[in-house]
């Protein structure tokens, strides 16, 4: 699979007895439809992520960076906001087809997940999401 950011080779990592793409040149990650799911269910933490139907419900950005291409259908993605201060701006493609993460963008996730939520505080689902990759990532390494 070719890189959606640098164009490089992508070379399958495997976390949790799932395949991840990862980039060997710029350093992104792809998420395939279906594996933030999958990765939820084999940590146990189903409803603790947002379903790809949910991540393209989110408004999609404006940004001056031109598209890049899904790597599985060559559709532009989406840009599309996750978390908060500062936002982390993700591509999504249009198709469902999975979530392009740029080196440092999971960081900037997994960073996120070091905030604390208020006591009784109700969590919104993309800080949700965020915790779960923070803590899914960080048990890795």
């Amino acid at each position: 699979m070719e890189c959606p950011a640098c164009k490089g080779v992508m070379v399958v990592a495997e976390f949790q007895k799932i395949e991840l793409d990862h980039c060997t040149r710029c350093l992104g990650v792809w998420f395939d439809a279906g594996e933030l799911e999958l990765l939820a269910e084999r940590l146990a933490r189903d409803g603790a992520v947002l379903t790809m139907d949910e991540i393209m419900a989110l408004p999609a950005e404006e940004v001056v960076e031109k598209a890049r291409r899904c790597p599985i259908c060559g559709e532009k993605m989406l840009k599309v906001g996750l978390g908060s201060q500062p936002r982390v701006l993700v591509d999504v493609c249009p198709r469902r087809d999975g979530i392009w993460f740029d080196h440092g963008e999971l960081s900037q996730v997994i960073a996120q997940t070091r905030t604390t939520q208020p006591a009784g505080a109700t969590e919104a689902k993309p800080t949700r999401m965020i915790r779960f990759l923070g803590e899914a990532f960080e048990a890795e390494g």
